[in-house]
């Protein structure tokens, strides 16, 4: 297994980590946090493994930040599509 793997599943234990932890601004301080760690951390696994383990990294890092991605595909469809 490679280092960049390695760090994604630490990357992946820890989000599942803070996410059990209460929080007072309904955990958008972490997703932000892990935001700006997982996109380099994205693109060091798709260097050193290809674009398919890549594109896997992603769909499970998608999965754990759900509410992030569901805000961002909104504003994309409010911006860009519906009659735009």
């Amino acid at each position: 297994m490679t280092t960049s793997l390695i760090l994604a599943f630490v990357w992946a234990l820890a989000a599942n980590v803070l996410a059990m932890i209460p929080s007072k601004d309904s955990h958008w301080t972490r997703a932000y946090v892990l935001i700006a760690i997982g996109i380099p951390l994205l693109g060091y696994v798709t260097y050193e493994n290809g674009p398919w383990i890549g594109l896997l990294v992603l769909a499970a890092g998608m999965s754990v930040l759900r509410w992030p991605v569901r805000y961002l595909w909104r504003w994309v469809q409010g911006r860009f599509g519906r009659g735009a």
